[in-house]
């Protein structure tokens, strides 16, 4: 393995004291980041305005490593979905995350994973079922967006911003790898760095609170919650971190973080339909009083199925008439059109490649069989 600094790893502050520490200019760290995010630079002799000395001592103790491509895959729509090698340095072997990139118009949507898996067990995330391994670095997560750019066309070298958000809601639970999502964010935001608004980056939790509640004071930026229930009863079934932090301790969290930031004004709420669980007219108007008091938007999300999930998709029919109430009762309500089925990159769908610290496969068969037991 590799004893190199990944330049990837750095933010530009970080990389000021970087080319301090090895005797060079602080404002050669700016050019060199430039060349990196803007120009998705692979190799340092790309860098014509960076002296042939700094070029050969970065070349001795530096490098620029994004993640490996294992599999690139179009779906009909346009949409595109990596399967990316992430290597683990102190083993040596690899597991494989997924990207996604949605194109819609002028509009081109960046999903990018912040775990290997996921520590959470939400029960209608195929993502979820597989388990978790452990955390990206900064420059696994910025890798994603670095590589999708050399694929798709960085703006300074096509002119035109093909990656116009960035959105963590790929693999894991963004704010339980808190310091590198922020480092992560920080270098989207850069105007060194990809140059994106404050509300084209957005981070999605399902409700880690202690997260969220120190997250504005590192990056502003907009927010999404997964919510997928309008009552803790149903919720903790659904989406088990909300036994930690219930909708009463998680929304004021939620309040809080909008009233203090200038990126998210309102927060979208992801609601998955699933079918006969949390999609009738009740469930909708109890979801309404909920909400009452919290600035947002609604992306009501068809089930994607999955093997063995248990779940079906809304129906149509039910999937308008929730929507309908709760519009009624005056939120702006949006059905999400799903994108990129065909290659399993849609919501939920994203599973990678994982091996599982959790044991998660092995304590869900153990219950099935005492369960099996108990009522034989």
């Amino acid at each position: 393995m590799s004893d190199k600094l990944n330049l990837l790893d750095l933010t530009r502050d970080e990389m000021v004291d970087f080319f301090k520490e090895i005797d060079e200019k602080p404002f050669r760290a700016p050019q060199v980041f430039k060349w990196l995010h803007q120009f998705v630079a692979d190799d340092f002799e790309q860098m014509s305005n960076i002296s042939k000395s700094l070029k050969e001592k970065l070349i001795k103790i530096c490098e620029i490593k994004g993640p490996d491509i294992i599999t690139e895959q179009m779906s009909k729509d346009g949409t595109i979905k990596w399967a990316l090698s992430i290597e683990n340095s102190k083993t040596g072997t690899s597991q494989a995350i997924e990207t996604v990139f949605i194109p819609d118009g002028e509009r081109g949507t960046l999903c990018i994973s912040s775990q290997v898996g996921c520590v959470l067990d939400c029960s209608f995330c195929s993502t979820a079922q597989q388990g978790f391994n452990r955390n990206l670095t900064t420059a696994e997560i910025v890798g994603q967006v670095w590589l999708a750019a050399r694929r798709i066309g960085a703006l300074r070298t096509t002119g035109k911003r093909r990656i116009s958000n960035v959105v963590f809601m790929g693999m894991g639970e963004p704010l339980l790898n808190f310091d590198p999502v922020v480092n992560a964010c920080n270098i989207l935001l850069d105007d060194f760095g990809y140059g994106l608004s404050k509300r084209r980056v957005t981070i999605s939790t399902s409700g880690v609170v202690p997260g969220l509640d120190k997250l504005i004071e590192k990056a502003d930026v907009a927010l999404a919650l997964s919510l997928h229930a309008p009552n803790n009863e149903l919720r903790n079934q659904l989406v088990p971190v909300n036994r930690k932090y219930p909708i009463e301790v998680l929304l004021p969290s939620v309040k809080k973080y909008l009233d203090d930031s200038s990126a998210s004004k309102k927060v979208t709420i992801e609601y998955v339909m699933l079918k006969g669980v949390n999609d009738t007219p009740r469930q909708a108007n109890e979801l309404a009083r909920v909400l009452a008091n919290i600035p947002c938007k609604i992306n009501l999300i068809p089930f994607n199925p999955f093997p063995k999930s248990g779940y079906e998709t809304s129906t149509q029919k039910d999937i308008d008439a929730f929507g309908s109430i709760l519009i009624k009762k005056g939120f702006v309500v949006v059905t999400r059109r799903t994108r990129g089925d065909d290659i399993d990159a849609a919501c939920g769908q994203l599973v990678g490649n994982v091996a599982d610290r959790t044991r998660r496969e092995q304590r869900k068969l153990k219950k099935t069989t005492e369960d099996s037991r108990d009522s034989s």
